[in-house]
């Protein structure tokens, strides 16, 4: 998919959105992603996901169980997980901290692949990665529809995007958008 083709599509389909918003690390940015309105067309999210399942195409033999965050990147799992024939499985946060409920586990020595919906810093992804590997499980790779670190994150693992770019994010004391009285919106689900 060429990059003009993503976002042409996070555009179409209201995805990509300006404005003040609060990201769920925290920080503040005139530009948010809400993936959740791509993902409601089937055809979108085949299409995206594909895109991840070719990234991985050398390991797709190997690849035991894709696994997610609750709450952006469950359905990417979950059609990561079909297109791969595997199971998918999501972490929640519990005490604020990532975690596996639901009686999903994962086997020692599991291969997997870490799905995202969007990613900002990593912090989140390097959770999944240390709860697999608490699980001596191996992580094969992350695979994300938005990465807006521009491939600035800090992950020791192979990281695909599907769409990469470096959005300008500022820390709550420093934003200029707080300083020129513009409405927050806090659109992320970290809490859920």
């Amino acid at each position: 998919m060429e990059t003009q083709d993503i976002v042409r599509i996070l555009e179409q389909t209201g995805a990509l959105q300006n404005g003040h918003f609060q990201l769920t690390s925290g920080l503040h940015s005139p530009q948010y992603f809400q993936c959740a309105l791509l993902l409601q067309h089937p055809h979108y999210l085949q299409q995206v996901c594909r895109e991840i399942v070719e990234a991985y195409h050398e390991e797709k033999d190997t690849i035991h169980v894709v696994i997610a965050p609750a709450i952006g990147g469950i359905v990417v799992a979950q059609e990561v997980g079909r297109q791969l024939n595997v199971r998918s499985i999501f972490a929640e946060r519990e005490g604020g901290k990532m975690a596996f409920r639901r009686g999903f586990t994962l086997e020692p020595h599991e291969n997997v692949l870490i799905v995202e919906d969007v990613m900002t810093t990593g912090e989140t992804v390097q959770e999944l990665v240390e709860l697999a590997e608490a699980s001596d499980a191996f992580v094969i790779g992350v695979g994300c529809i938005v990465d807006r670190s521009g491939g600035k994150h800090k992950l020791d693992v192979p990281v695909f995007s599907v769409y990469s770019t470096k959005v300008v994010t500022y820390k709550p004391e420093n934003c200029p958008l707080c300083q020129q009285k513009k409405p927050l919106i806090k659109p992320g689900s970290r809490e859920i």
